[in-house]
């Protein structure tokens, strides 16, 4: 059940487990999770890597689970019962409009913490592991080459500064498509933050790293979907789409699938101590 208490008097909302006591956390951040290829991935692969790496949190970005293009309150469901604690999002969100009415019902699902006042749901929220040890999770957009948002390098710090108040542990998915967005708010949050993790490309970059104050980073952690397609869509489709500039329905691409990933190992303090890349082919 979800308890809250009063923080500078906002509510922080977070969750509450079994325990487990004074030990590294360790978290699996799932790449963009792309229609039924993407959740059969999540569905095979992710209880062998729980048990492998001694997962306590794991994340994924959520936003293309129905059919490549927005969430559902089924498909939500779905990837909370396969072993996600946290879902995040970006400008797919509100693809499906059923959901608006729903995502302000679960504060496991954030939304872009800069969109403007007054927009439903949750753009952060405070997860309780099993020792009582609390991660906080941060859903931000970025702006370049993206839809209109307030500037995330000015809403992240005051509420950074609101979760430190309940936990040292902060983890950013930062939704954008500049590269040089993403690594310019890596250093911003350096050491204020455990780790950003970038998504929305869905290509995984090469980039992990612990920056100089302990945050770990990387550009893009990649797509968990379809191998064969053009991020996530049939490849012939994409193909036409470039040499006629016609516009068409997406179609989400089938077939063999990928599980991109990050696994960072954050200490009490919250620093990150290590971040490695995971790609695991299915099936």
């Amino acid at each position: 059940m979800n308890q809250k208490t009063k923080v500078n008097g906002r509510t922080a909302v977070y969750l509450c487990r079994t325990q487990r006591k004074n030990t590294p956390v360790k978290l699996l951040f799932i790449g963009d999770i792309v229609g039924k290829v993407g959740r059969n991935a999540i569905k095979a692969l992710l209880p062998n890597l729980v048990d492998k790496y001694k997962l306590d949190l794991v994340i994924a970005n959520g936003e293309n689970i129905a059919g490549g293009f927005g969430l559902t309150e089924s498909l939500v469901q779905e990837l909370f019962k396969m072993g996600v604690h946290v879902i995040t999002t970006g400008n797919h969100v509100w693809d499906k409009k059923e959901f608006i009415n729903y995502i302000s019902k679960d504060n496991r699902i954030l939304r872009p913490l800069n969109y403007p006042p007054g927009v439903p749901g949750y753009g952060s929220v405070i997860y309780t592991l099993p020792d009582g040890t609390k991660a906080g999770v941060i859903n931000l957009s970025g702006r370049v080459f993206m839809p209109s948002m307030d500037c995330p390098f000015r809403a992240v710090s005051s509420e950074i500064e609101y979760l430190k108040n309940e936990t040292a542990i902060i983890i950013i998915d930062l939704h954008a498509e500049a590269t040089s967005e993403k690594v310019a708010f890596g250093y911003f949050v350096d050491g204020r933050a455990s780790a950003v993790i970038g998504t929305h490309t869905h290509v995984q970059t090469a980039d992990e790293k612990i920056l100089p104050q302990g945050t770990a980073y990387i550009t893009d952690v990649g797509m968990t979907g379809p191998v064969n397609s053009v991020i996530g869509i049939e490849v012939d489709q994409i193909i036409q789409r470039f040499l006629s500039s016609m516009p068409d329905r997406f179609i989400t691409a089938g077939g063999e699938g990928i599980l991109s990933a990050v696994v960072i190992e954050i200490n009490n303090s919250g620093k990150a101590t290590a971040i490695q890349r995971l790609q695991v082919s299915y099936p």
